[in-house]
């Protein structure tokens, strides 16, 4: 067994197909299946199950990959170390991203990390999942880190550094009762339909949770993972929405009314607390923390 046959497992663990791994990893797809062919002979249990469209993992494979994930990540940290030592820093850094976080210049983080640690390979992920799916990904180590959204909620295995907060308002349509409200409260919404994020997503975690004890019902008419286009069918008419304000800087605007009890949404940097991280993973951090956590009694 070599770590390169546990690193081809990964790919296509992670990306549920042969050939979106070949093409992560730079390797032909015939040299990709000989290599896992070569790993289950190794091992004597098949890793996939090829029958369906989408490749799935067997029962061995699901007890392979965290260990998998976990020697290749002893192997990098053995990579680290030696790096320190010559000066250098290499490697790669997956990073699970959220869509338009506006509150933080994630742009601007990226660029300059990659200007200070230019041999370090920047693997930014977005997910349809939302933040829960990030969170799930840094836990098992398919991330090395994540920006996700959640406030109030801890998660086994992973760190949440909060970054930044805003208050989440109620997106209203035109002509809407609530308009020229200054305020609604969370009871009033019973029965109202709304435009929402997908399950999963920061805003939709924490408003459900807010309705749940409001005890109120309400109906949604859409999902859709995208906060513009949120916008765009609230003005339409087919419902109110959730939404940070910083999400619709730069964007057509809704009326945005406040809540009552405010809620909040946060944009945090998860990280795995029973793992060891990468020397990558590790600047990465400590340049987040540098722009958005100065230490006590620093000035802006």
């Amino acid at each position: 067994m070599e770590l390169r046959h546990l690193a081809h497992f990964v790919a296509v663990a992670e990306e549920r197909s042969f050939t979106k791994g070949s093409h992560r990893i730079h390797l032909g797809q015939s040299a990709l299946s000989v290599s896992i062919k070569s790993l289950e002979q190794e091992l004597g249990s098949p890793l996939f199950d090829r029958t369906t469209h989408q490749v799935e993992l067997t029962d061995a494979g699901r007890a392979l990959l965290p260990e998998a994930r976990a020697t290749l990540g002893a192997a990098a940290a053995a990579r680290d170390a030696v790096d320190a030592v010559t000066g250098g820093l290499r490697g790669s850094l997956k990073i699970g991203i959220m869509q338009s976080p506006s509150v933080i210049d994630l742009a601007g983080l990226l660029t300059r990390f990659r200007r200070e640690r230019p041999n370090v390979e920047l693997q930014p992920r977005p997910t349809r999942g939302g933040s829960a799916e990030h969170v799930r990904d840094v836990a098992s180590g398919a991330l090395d880190l994540a920006f996700v959204s959640f406030a109030g909620q801890r998660h086994p295995g992973v760190t949440l550094t909060t970054l930044a907060t805003e208050p989440i308002l109620l997106a209203v349509p035109p002509g809407h009762r609530f308009e020229s409200r200054a305020s609604v409260r969370m009871t009033e919404l019973a029965g109202e339909t709304f435009v929402e994020a997908p399950q999963g997503w920061g805003t939709r975690t924490v408003t459900e949770r807010a309705l749940t004890k409001a005890g109120v019902d309400r109906i949604v008419s859409v999902e859709v993972a995208d906060v513009a286009t949120i916008a765009e069918l609230v003005l339409a008419g087919l419902g109110l929405g959730f939404i940070p304000r910083s999400t619709m800087i730069g964007t057509q605007q809704v009326t945005l009314v406040p809540l009552e009890p405010e809620l909040t949404w946060e944009v945090s940097l998860a990280v795995a607390s029973a793992r060891r991280p990468t020397a990558a993973a590790r600047a990465f951090e400590d340049l987040v923390r540098e722009i958005w956590l100065p230490p006590t009694g620093a000035v802006d």
